[in-house]
């Protein structure tokens, strides 16, 4: 609830402070006093741009306030998300500097527009004669239903499934997307990893292809230098083996003279040793080493193929080419991955559409149960404020698939007359029928849903007379439960509720500015006398100003 309202330097407003009753507040004033600046001040603390033309004095920044009463609105959650500090006593302020820069606070804590706005629209709705889209569009008309309807369990069950298959299917989509453009170079991946596969490579392969191959093709010249070299060692006369056994005999002779002389036959004994091992493993070489046409053929086979797959993908080494079999492995077994998490997917997908379709038709079936109830009481309240031929449905049709709220489609479907053919609100319903219809409708669901403080700024538009008193006698049962704020020029609404606001026009320093004053019951009856018969008031006039606020008032 809208407690009090601080404007300062706004437009023609020097400064402002305005207090409001819980229940009905009439706002009334000439032409031009300031009614509009008043709620254009308003606007502001809801989130609305602003420029700095709207300074008043520019020497100076401009600030509203409004102080608010949470109690009732359940706005703990939304001050959690929003990392603010929650007291049922709120205060929100926003600043325009004289450079043009804008800021807002909420509760002494500075917060975006965009956070302001969302706070805002949980506290007022503003309804002015030139914002009907409201009543026109399909959100607000749902959300009338869906009150009235009291099922908000299923709402909430629909919304957090909705959440969940929405997520699954664009998660899908994003698989779906990503396999597509893979799935043209499968076929070639996987035609390429076969080859790789195939080859069966070992990084340290191709050096060892290379040696034994080479040692293959020169396996003759390399017999015969072994045989020889064995020969020379060992098995020739004179061979060097024996000529070091025999130098070794005569070191080992004179050992027994000269312990260095007993030193250097020991190392003749191990090089001894040791050229024999030599002779021995080339021996063993040179029998194991013959030429082999086939297994030459076979290693010449295998490092062509090498060298083929070399060349093809611009590689130097085998190590680059297992490392490709490698990437591809993991480039298909992700794309095979894929495929199974599309598979898992879609099978959910298609269960959270069962379900979610199972919630829809229940809403579905709730809100075509409470419609003809909608449209009944909406019929009689018209009737009661001037309309009687009014023709009112409500049109409930399928959607083609789930939206956000529910599988439905609502519309509100009217005409003024009796018999003739419905449409539309946007398209057959005036100014003065829209506002009448808003008035109804927010009445009806007055007491089916949370309502913010509601501003009607002359909403009373295209009407008068008895139709006015009736229209005002609805806005007094809305705010039997509701804080409402009505900006009037019609008496008959003006004389209803218990607070009557006065907006008018001042100077100050040679400068004309915008006052409001809370009315006295007397001064109240002159304000609603002149509103009846113009600036000249009189007896007649205040007696039927009177009459319109109750005799009990006075």
């Amino acid at each position: 609830m809208l407690q009090k309202l601080v404007v300062s330097n706004y437009a023609i407003i020097d400064h402002i402070e305005v207090e409001f009753g819980g229940s009905l507040n009439i706002i009334t004033g000439e032409t031009g006093a300031g009614k509009s600046i008043l709620l254009g001040a308003l606007s502001l603390i809801l989130g609305a741009r602003a420029e700095s033309k709207v300074l008043f004095d520019d020497s100076r920044k401009c600030y509203v306030e409004g102080y608010f009463s949470l109690k009732g609105y359940r706005l703990q959650e939304f001050f959690q998300q929003n990392d603010l500090d929650y007291e049922e006593g709120l205060i929100i302020r926003r600043e325009l500097t004289t450079a043009g820069k804008s800021r807002a606070f909420v509760n002494d804590t500075p917060v975006t527009l965009e956070v302001l706005k969302e706070l805002g629209a949980q506290l007022i709705n503003l309804h002015s004669q030139h914002e009907t889209l409201a009543l026109s569009s399909a959100s607000f008309q749902l959300q009338l239903v869906d009150a009235v309807a009291h099922h908000e369990a299923l709402l909430q069950q629909y919304g957090t499934q909705y959440a969940l298959w929405s997520k699954t299917k664009r998660t899908l989509q994003d698989l779906l997307e990503r396999s597509k453009q893979d799935i043209g170079d499968i076929d070639y991946l996987n035609y390429q990893l076969s080859e790789l596969t195939e080859a069966e490579l070992d990084a340290d392969e191709f050096e060892q292809l290379e040696q034994e191959l080479s040692s293959l093709e020169n396996a003759e010249e390399i017999k015969g230098n072994l045989s020889r070299s064995v020969m020379a060692l060992s098995n020739a006369d004179g061979s060097v083996v024996d000529t070091l056994n025999e130098l070794r005999g005569l070191l080992q002779s004179i050992s027994k003279y000269n312990d260095q002389v007993n030193g250097l036959a020991e190392r003749l004994d191990s090089a001894t040793i040791e050229l024999e091992d030599i002779s021995q493993e080339m021996e063993r070489l040179e029998e194991g080493l013959n030429f082999d046409p086939e297994r030459i053929a076979t290693l010449q086979e295998r490092q062509n193929t090498i060298n083929r797959l070399l060349a093809k993908h611009h590689f130097a080494s085998v190590a680059e080419l297992v490392a490709l079999q490698n990437d591809l492995e993991g480039r298909i077994g992700a794309f095979d991955a894929l495929r199974g998490d599309i598979d898992k997917l879609q099978k959910q997908e298609v269960q959270l559409l069962l379900d979610l379709k199972k919630t829809g038709s229940q809403i579905t079936a709730s809100r075509n149960k409470v419609a003809p109830t909608i449209e009944q009481q909406v019929i009689a309240k018209l009737a009661y404020v001037g309309m009687e031929n009014t023709q009112f449905k409500i049109s409930i049709e399928p959607l083609l698939e789930p939206g956000p709220d529910g599988a439905d489609r609502v519309r509100f479907l009217f005409s003024a007359n009796r018999g003739g053919k419905m449409d539309e609100l946007r398209k057959v319903a005036s100014g003065g029928e829209l506002s009448r219809l808003m008035l109804v409708l927010k009445s009806l669901i007055a007491n089916n849903m949370a309502l913010p403080t509601l501003i009607f700024d002359e909403i009373d538009t295209g009407i008068s007379g008895e139709v006015a008193h009736k229209a005002g006698v609805v806005m007094e049962q809305l705010a039997q439960g509701h804080q409402v704020i009505a900006i009037t020029h019609l008496p008959q609404i003006a004389s209803k509720g218990p607070s009557h606001l006065f907006v008018y026009k001042g100077l100050e320093n040679d400068r004309t500015v915008t006052r409001i004053r809370t009315l006295t019951h007397t001064e109240r009856a002159s304000e609603i006398a002149k509103m009846l018969g113009g600036d000249k008031v009189t007896e007649a006039a205040l007696e039927n100003a009177r009459e319109l606020l109750g005799a009990e008032r006075f």
